[in-house]
């Protein structure tokens, strides 16, 4: 085991999480994940979106729409 371990608090201690503009791979195309659930999100919020957004743009309109629909966290 290479003692490499994933999740937990950054070293720094903030639980900050990385601004989507920011990502090396958020110019890219969402992923089917994001895809399918910000589908359904839309559904419930009553929106359409385009669906050629970029993952960092999928990722913006995700956390919007789960605090319109109160699927965000608590």
């Amino acid at each position: 085991m290479s003692g490499e371990t994933l999740g937990g608090k950054p070293e720094d201690g903030s639980t900050a999480s990385k601004d989507p503009a920011d990502w090396v791979t958020g110019d890219e195309p969402m992923t089917g994940a994001q895809r399918s659930y910000l589908d359904t999100l839309a559904r419930e919020a009553g929106e359409e979106l385009s669906a050629d957004l970029t993952k960092a743009e999928a990722s913006e309109h995700i956390e919007r729409l789960q605090a319109s629909t109160g699927r965000g966290d608590a």
